[in-house]
């Protein structure tokens, strides 16, 4: 059974393309959660569903992912988070509800968005020395961006072009009504 604080805890999704900046903001979020004494916890989703190899049709290993949310969730919010902030990736309108689903709370989901060029720099700023993951990542942010652009899963989108991280995690709580 989770506790009163539970009841009215929220979550939000820090959604966007590959190298956007999203489990950055996402921390930088939780920074910010912190120093108001807001109970919170920062999850980034690409380490629950981490594992190899992927079943065949989930490609990125989702309903992993959604049943260790599930866990996880649940532990915070009996322990009395009352902010989930998630940094992940959805591309699809029913992953939205699966995750709505998995935390078991409000969610809202906040699309990062950054100029294809920056994104490429801050990608090849991160993997130098590795050309394999960075050829991968540059093919995929510029895949993904397009699919988000598409797909419009989110709520409020947050340009990361230009801008501090502090900047933008404070706009992305204020976007999300959490102050």
């Amino acid at each position: 059974m989770h506790t009163d604080s539970a009841r009215s805890a929220q979550a939000l999704l820090i959604n966007g393309t590959v190298g956007v900046g999203k489990t950055t903001v996402a921390e930088a979020v939780g920074d910010v959660l912190a120093e108001a004494g807001m109970p919170h916890a920062v999850l980034d989703l690409d380490w629950l569903r981490k594992s190899w190899p992927a079943p065949p049709g989930d490609r990125f290993n989702f309903h992993m992912m959604l049943r260790n949310l599930r866990s996880i969730a649940s532990n915070y919010l009996d322990a009395g988070v009352t902010r989930l902030v998630l940094a992940g990736v959805i591309e699809q309108r029913d992953e939205r509800k699966q995750l709505a689903d998995a935390v078991g709370v409000d969610l809202t989901v906040c699309s990062l968005r950054a100029e294809l060029p920056v994104i490429h720099q801050r990608l090849a700023q991160r993997h130098d020395g590795e050309p394999k993951a960075l050829q991968w990542r540059l093919d995929r942010s510029a895949e993904l961006a397009e699919i988000l652009s598409r797909v419009a899963v989110e709520d409020f989108t947050i340009d990361t072009t230009t801008g501090s991280v502090l900047d933008v995690a404070a706009s992305v709580i204020r976007a999300a009504d959490w102050q």
